[in-house]
């Protein structure tokens, strides 16, 4: 039997990139990992590997453009949302970059799920230094889990809609060698 090299190659190459895309989707679970990115960054390896080999017509990169856009977006709606949602409880932007940081510090020495945890937690404890109000400093943390929440919806949303352009530039558009 012969081994059709260049269709097993590409087989290979189209499997590493979703395998990646769909870490970057489910990694959107926590705060700090940049899923939208790693998502872009696999179609980009992509359109790389696929314009040195001469495939990438002009449909195919449309699509990358259309990807592209797409991140651009999710970065912009996950930044929006969150903030909107803690400035909806009039925390201040001193509170919210408190809450930002600890969570940011706290993936970085223990685990990037802590960020979860430690994100709303420094929220109150900032809301209650500065009120020295435990209900309302609860407002304000539970308006960072639900713009949280908000912002992932929205996140996984847009990162499912890059996958399938790409499934259809990479699957359905190209032609196998």
């Amino acid at each position: 039997m012969l081994i059709n090299w260049p269709l097993l190659g590409e087989l290979v190459l189209r499997s590493l990139i979703l395998t990646f895309m769909l870490v970057g989707l489910f990694g959107l679970i926590i705060p700090i990992f940049p899923g939208i990115i790693v998502i872009w960054l696999a179609a980009l390896a992509y359109a790389v590997t696929e314009a040195m080999a001469g495939n990438m017509s002009i449909w195919s990169w449309l699509l990358f453009v259309l990807v592209t856009i797409l991140m651009i977006a999710g970065n912009f709606v996950d930044n929006i949302i969150m903030t909107k949602k803690l400035r909806e409880t009039g925390t201040p932007w001193l509170s919210i970059a408190i809450g930002f940081v600890a969570g940011i510090v706290s993936s970085f020495f223990l685990t990037p799920f802590a960020a979860l945890f430690i994100t709303p937690l420094a929220l109150y404890l900032a809301e209650y230094h500065r009120l020295r109000n435990g209900r309302e400093a609860i407002r304000s943390a539970k308006g960072w889990l639900i713009g949280f929440g908000w912002s992932f919806l929205a996140m996984f949303g847009i990162g499912v809609l890059m996958i399938l352009v790409w499934i259809l530039w990479a699957w359905v558009l190209t032609t196998p060698p």
